[in-house]
């Protein structure tokens, strides 16, 4: 993670999909301006990082959150009122060991 500001957020919903529903895999609900302290656009591939694990997520813009709450859907280990940080991918730094091909 680049150095800076990145206030924990708190789960405030968790959704799970079912085989056939319209949206599923794994995402993550925030304001926009939680958003955009973290440097996340609508729509961005994001870590988030809880107290057992870390997964990828897409990031999805919903101001009718509270400030410093997330909703997340169908990502595993994670739980309403638990603590996560939200870190972006940055695909434009170098991987430093490449695997030869």
């Amino acid at each position: 993670m680049a150095g800076g500001f990145n206030p924990p957020l708190q789960v405030v919903g968790f959704i799970a999909t079912r085989r056939g529903d319209a949206e599923r895999g794994p995402a993550i609900r925030l304001r926009s301006d939680d958003a955009k302290l973290r440097g996340v656009a609508d729509g961005a591939l994001v870590w988030i990082y809880g107290p057992r694990r870390h997964d990828l997520a897409t990031a999805l813009i919903d101001d009718t959150l509270p400030r410093g709450g997330v909703i997340v859907r169908d990502v595993a280990g994670l739980a309403p009122t638990e603590i996560v940080r939200l870190v972006r991918i940055d695909a434009d730094r170098p991987v430093l060991n490449p695997k030869p091909v």
